[in-house]
């Protein structure tokens, strides 16, 4: 039986929806600005990869309870009937202002903002936070193991134990932005235009009657583009037979792509094989490594010179297994022309609403200021990191194709100084905050604590 189907406005916190009926049964519709921002960085990360604005513009096209929505919501005897048709004609009509996909930027820098009539941008809250948290978490981790990797190449083989398809699909496309060279997802590779890569399981080798007749059989099928996974039974005797498969297709007039280690010393067995494969004059063939492996373990083999050409990494990028949760927060900074801010400790926020300005230092990032959002720049050469990317519930603009996105990361990334880069404890950043939101800062503060504590 299948599970009934509801659209993605549904796909809210219960108090999104509690707090919207409340809102309008009291007339409380003015407009209404929120900020979504990272309070601080998961564990040894220096810098954050901001990625799922894609989704978010999506969704907004598409924003509108269905009839199944509406039915289901009626049916919990919690709603009234008016709020409830009244919800059936609800669309986007505001506005967002965003970093662009595959920007670099740090903590307490507002990534989106959202205005419009205050039940619209309270609703899209937790669909938002959902996809963008996701995102920018994985095209985090991805960053960090493109950057260990040194120009090795990369490929994505997370799909099997990412928490669940939808994960699996993002995952593929932001380890494309961030610059790897494939995944093994097929779906997200037709999906995204991402080039899909693959090579075998065991299960190939271990249904042949032996390692020798299944490699045969693999090469026999794809004699221009096989990769031998060699480590079934013995990863040395399975580069030998690798070796002889290898030196039978290149008397075809084909040559064999690589060899992939899967588990063991990946440090010794490469150099092994590497040295295998070069005294039968088969020096062409690649080594590629793979088995659970994250930035880490790439890291060190590279460091100490392992002659692998190539990772397939899954698991532990596809889950960001040292780091699979953020701070982050979306909070309403603005209401009917009113900055506003909460005092909750350790969770006050920036009020009003906010440009991000970067300042570069000749090739690299310099500093980021925060300001107000009609504030002037803080420099001459300072960029905004904030664009209009909806206005009046209309795009602006085509979006960037991720092959766009994926030179823009790659861009970014090479300004980022290099000690934010570091896997473990990386140097900070300095993001200032301009005198005059300071001054907004001190002004509503003291105004929220006259009201409420005075």
């Amino acid at each position: 039986m299948s599970e009934p189907r509801f659209s993605n406005a549904l796909f809210a916190d219960l108090y999104e929806l509690t707090m919207a009926q409340a809102y309008w049964q009291h007339g409380w519709q003015a407009e209404a600005t929120f900020s979504m921002f990272f309070r601080e960085y998961p564990p040894d990360r220096g810098y954050l990869v901001y990625a799922g604005l894609e989704d978010l513009l999506n969704y907004l096209d598409e924003f509108r309870f269905e009839e199944r929505d509406i039915e289901y919501l009626r049916a919990s005897a919690r709603f009234d009937d008016a709020f409830l048709d009244w919800l059936t004609d609800l669309r986007f009509t505001g506005s967002v202002r965003s970093m662009t996909e595959g920007e670099i930027f740090f903590a307490n820098e507002p990534v989106v903002e959202v205005t419009g009539p205050i039940i619209e941008a309270q609703l899209v809250e937790t669909y938002l936070m959902n996809q963008i948290n996701l995102q920018t978490t994985l095209a985090t981790k991805a960053a960090r193991v493109m950057h260990a990797g040194r120009g090795r190449q990369m490929v994505e083989f997370a799909a099997r134990r990412t928490q669940g398809t939808d994960a699996a699909n993002k995952l593929a496309r932001v380890t494309y932005l961030t610059g790897f060279a494939g995944t093994s997802n097929v779906q997200a590779a037709a999906m995204y235009g991402i080039p899909p890569v693959g090579t075998m399981a065991h299960s190939f080798i271990t249904s042949f009657p032996s390692e020798r007749e299944a490699f045969e059989a693999y090469v026999d099928s794809f004699p221009d583009s096989t990769t031998l996974l060699v480590d079934t039974y013995d990863t040395i005797q399975g580069t030998r037979n690798a070796i002889e498969v290898g030196l039978a297709l290149q008397q075809r007039g084909h040559r064999l792509r690589s060899i992939r280690l899967d588990s063991g010393d990946l440090l010794a067995l490469s150099l092994e094989c590497r040295r295998m494969l070069d005294d039968a004059g088969l020096n062409y063939v690649d080594i590629l490594a793979s088995g659970g492996l994250d930035e880490y373990d790439v890291q060190a083999l590279v460091d100490v010179g392992a002659p692998i050409a190539g990772f397939g990494v899954g698991t532990k990028l596809g889950v960001s297994a040292d780091a699979p949760w953020t701070d982050c927060a979306y909070k309403l900074v603005e209401f009917d022309g009113r900055p506003v801010l909460k005092l909750s400790t350790g969770k006050e926020t920036l009020a009003g609403r906010k440009q991000v300005w970067r300042v570069p230092d000749v090739s690299q990032f310099g500093l980021d200021v925060i300001v107000p959002a009609d504030e002037v720049p803080p420099a001459a050469d300072a960029i905004p990191l904030l664009h209009d990317v909806v206005r009046d519930g209309k795009r602006v603009g085509a979006s960037p194709t991720l092959a766009e996105l994926r030179q823009r990361f790659a861009e970014s990334f090479a300004r980022l100084p290099e000690p934010l880069k570091a896997l473990r404890s990386p140097a900070s950043y300095e993001v200032g905050i301009s005198s005059t939101q300071r001054e907004l800062q001190r002004q509503v503060r003291d105004e929220v604590v006259a009201r409420e504590l005075g």
